[in-house]
């Protein structure tokens, strides 16, 4: 069984300067948008934030990154023990295993935490790894990801001023 999950919906190209087909209609507004760029947890937090930053995660080549993070996120939520080990397995598969094409990046401590949780899976069994990951996505991709073009056109964001509202200093004659 594979996991589909809400936010999987949709072309896989999307014109990255258009918030309309960005948000397929549920459009955020500028203060939310404007939002994320003070506030990783407020990103995260936002579907449409969420939609926006795995948009800017797949050009970077690193979208398993948030798909990861959000499969760890749906497994939180089930309660039938066959479905978890069946989710767990899933996760493991196409994000811990070494052979997995969409393996994420994990220090050998998280690694065998997930290692010995994977013997009884639990919705928790994750944790670790999920923080680490989201830590990642925090300290790596979400710089620049404020300060792309992509996120400073859906912000409305001059060229030359950063997300945080200053300006780029630029030489004196």
């Amino acid at each position: 069984m594979a996991i589909k999950n809400a936010e999987d919906n949709g072309p896989t190209k999307k014109d990255q300067a258009s918030s309309d087909t960005l948000f397929d209609g549920e459009q955020p507004t500028l203060e939310e948008i404007r939002s994320w760029g003070k506030s990783f947890d407020k990103l995260m937090r936002s579907h449409s934030g969420r939609k926006a930053f795995r948009e800017f995660l797949r050009c970077e080549y690193s979208e398993e990154n948030i798909l990861f993070w959000l499969a760890c996120e749906e497994l939180k939520k089930e309660t039938n023990p066959e479905a978890i080990e069946e989710k767990a397995r899933f996760i493991y598969e196409d994000y811990i295993s070494i052979l997995s094409p969409k393996e994420v990046s994990l220090d050998s401590r998280v690694r065998e935490i997930v290692n010995r949780n994977m013997v009884e899976p639990t919705p928790h069994t994750f944790d670790e790894a999920q923080l680490q990951i989201y830590t990642l996505m925090h300290r790596d991709s979400y710089p620049r990801f404020i300060n792309s073009p992509q996120f400073k056109t859906l912000a409305q964001i001059p060229e030359g001023v950063s997300a945080s509202g200053s300006t780029a200093e630029s030489p004196s004659n």
